[in-house]
């Protein structure tokens, strides 16, 4: 399969960009909306909406009978996914617009790059005015203003603690019985419409295989208690593989785009990888994108991507 970073072949100015020093649902909005308008091969449906009302859209690209997902920007100050995601689905739409099918006559690809708005916005700019949580948010986040480090949902809920495989497990481990900046778990399983869409979403398509991407760390994670697949590690090294080495020659350390591993995880329990592996017994990854301190500065995001693109163009080739 041939996408535009890869190959070459197809030259455009992206509509995907990050502007105003970050990425604000409203900017994902507009550049989604805007790709729509462009492109015929793409189309979007809402999944759902988030604790603020605000839509969750997932984009869709393909016309296979295999359907695969990727979701991004599932915690907060990890919003640079978001980008990410939206410029791989546009070099995929610009592309197959100019005639290479990019694999997907036999794949469809479903993609949810903004899965957590209300909070990605809330690590950028702080409490929404008006926020019926205002007070709330300011005591769960040790009463600074600094949102940045936020990775939950606006209630306080760690999205990726939030599903049903090995919940309670995953609570104790994180000791948390209350809304916090991380790791709590919410008051059960699929409590938040956000996970709640992200689950309902696979249920109804079925997806023969997923990838929730994530920062940081440059690892690709493919195990949940020995219930994946078999075919799930190679997979996993296969994807790893395609990231290639650094522009250093290196594994990709010093701000370079490649260089990410395969690495069997243990002690994890309630993401969304683990769930689906749980639930479907089929391929799901975690891809902890770029290096450094979340959340990953914009001047990374071109290196990051660099690195990313053919992990997720190796992802949807199976």
């Amino acid at each position: 399969m041939k996408i535009l970073t890869a190959a070459g072949n197809h030259v455009h100015r992206p509509i995907v960009a990050i502007e105003r020093g970050g990425f604000r649902n409203a900017d994902y909005v507009d550049q989604m909306s805007r790709l729509l308008q462009k492109y015929d091969v793409l189309r979007s449906r809402q999944i759902g909406t988030s604790v603020l009302g605000q839509p969750l859209f997932a984009l869709i690209v393909g016309d296979g009978p295999e359907k695969v997902h990727i979701n991004a920007a599932v915690h907060a100050n990890e919003w640079i996914t978001a980008p990410l995601l939206l410029r791989f689905v546009e070099e995929l739409a610009a592309a197959r617009s100019a005639g290479d099918p990019c694999g997907l006559d036999a794949v469809t690809l479903w993609a949810v790059p903004m899965a957590n708005p209300d909070g990605a916005d809330l690590a950028q700019d702080g409490i929404p005015p008006g926020c019926v949580w205002a007070e709330e948010l300011a005591a769960w986040n040790g009463g600074s203003g600094d949102f940045r480090r936020w990775k939950a949902n606006i209630r306080g809920v760690d999205l990726n603690d939030q599903f049903p495989a090995g919940w309670e497990l995953e609570r104790e481990r994180r000791g948390l019985a209350a809304p916090a900046p991380q790791d709590y778990g919410g008051p059960h399983p699929l409590s938040e419409p956000e996970a709640a869409a992200l689950a309902g979403l696979t249920r109804a398509e079925r997806f023969s295989r997923v990838l929730s991407l994530h920062t940081q760390g440059k690892e690709i994670y493919w195990n949940y208690r020995d219930r994946e697949p078999q075919e799930a590690e190679a997979m996993a090294e296969r994807l790893a593989a395609a990231s290639g080495e650094g522009s250093d020659g290196s594994n990709g350390s010093n701000g370079s785009g490649g260089g990410y591993r395969a690495v069997k995880l243990s002690g994890s329990d309630a993401g969304y990888k683990d769930w689906f592996i749980d639930e479907f017994r089929r391929p799901g990854f975690t891809v902890e994108a770029g290096e450094g301190v979340n959340p990953l500065p914009v001047e990374q995001f071109d290196d990051i991507y660099k690195g990313l693109a053919p992990i997720l163009a190796e992802f949807i080739r199976g």
